[in-house]
């Protein structure tokens, strides 16, 4: 992996500024975005998990993770999401995890250069997770395989499988039963709102629809599919509302996951920065192209 010059300053445009990064650390690792093409729910089960299918496909926008292994067992955490504690943390999580697993006696002090957003739908904190036990796995010598990686990914979050296995993919049972898929690979123009969505608070609304029908692979690819949280969202959230109704006016928009970003795809980078040049005084959005391989697995185990 290529290294920071000693003392460089790394700043990004999320929650985490002049993040002093060691030159001996090892990165950066991406910690890709993804966005939920769309998101049925097709029941809900006993124990309180809902049934879902979905699509996955990455973006080419990403939080940048670095780590310097050090020798004293010890995890800690550097930059990484504003108002998250240090042991709530999914780096810090992930690494500990991995640790108890494998009998590692190593530690790691991980930088998180932040720039997705928290409760976004864009998987920023799963993606984080993923690429730290990705990384981890190989700076730490443990030598597990991509399915042991995703197994316990699981442990942290229904999305950390995907980022670890890399592939754009459809998805069902909670989101972790993966089929990759190989999609056309728009730009997106992804708004964010001015909100941060629970989604916990959203699966547990008496009025999400949870019995969608089951859809087909081919019938996704021929147009199908809608976003079965977008109606519960719309109705908390007056922010999430206004930009569907805008960007909507624009293209087809669509919210990813429980929200609470808003996406829509066009055919090039100038479309995209076209429409992007017209929001709202106030809005925030960035454009991105959609990856069905994650930057991530250009990183060998």
């Amino acid at each position: 992996m290529d290294r920071v010059p000693a003392g460089d300053t790394v700043t990004g445009s999320g929650t985490v500024t002049d993040l002093q990064i060691p030159g001996t650390a090892s990165g950066p690792w991406p910690a890709p975005a993804k966005l939920n093409l769309f998101l049925h729910i097709t029941g809900q089960r006993e124990n309180g998990y809902h049934n879902l299918q979905t699509v996955y496909q990455f973006l080419d926008r990403a939080d940048q993770l670095y780590f310097e292994i050090t020798e004293d067992r010890a995890i800690r955490r550097f930059g990484g999401p504003a108002g998250v504690p240090e042991a709530s943390d999914l780096c810090v999580r992930a690494a500990r995890l991995l640790q108890s697993t494998t009998g590692t006696t190593k530690g790691v002090d991980i930088y998180n250069d932040k720039l997705l957003p928290g409760g976004g739908g864009l998987g920023g904190g799963s993606s984080d997770a993923a690429t730290t036990l990705w990384a981890l796995n190989r700076l730490w010598n443990v030598g597990l395989d991509a399915g042991e990686l995703a197994r316990l990914g699981l442990k942290l979050g229904a999305d950390v499988p995907v980022f670890i296995y890399g592939e754009a993919a459809w998805a069902e049972g909670i989101g972790e039963v993966l089929t990759p898929v190989t999609l056309d690979e728009p730009w997106f123009l992804v708004v964010v709102p001015p909100v941060s969505i629970s989604t916990v608070d959203i699966f547990s609304d008496p009025e999400l629809t949870r019995d969608t029908p089951r859809m087909t692979i081919r019938a996704f690819l021929t147009g199908g599919g809608q976003n079965d949280c977008e109606a519960v969202v719309r109705r908390r959230y007056p922010e999430v509302a206004a930009v569907l109704d805008w960007l909507d006016t624009h293209a087809p928009a669509r919210m990813t996951g429980t929200g609470a970003c808003v996406f829509a795809a066009f055919g090039s980078e100038g479309e995209a920065r076209s429409v992007e040049r017209q929001l709202p005084r106030g809005w925030t959005a960035f454009v991105a192209r959609g990856m069905n391989r994650s930057p991530l697995q250009a990183i060998t185990l």
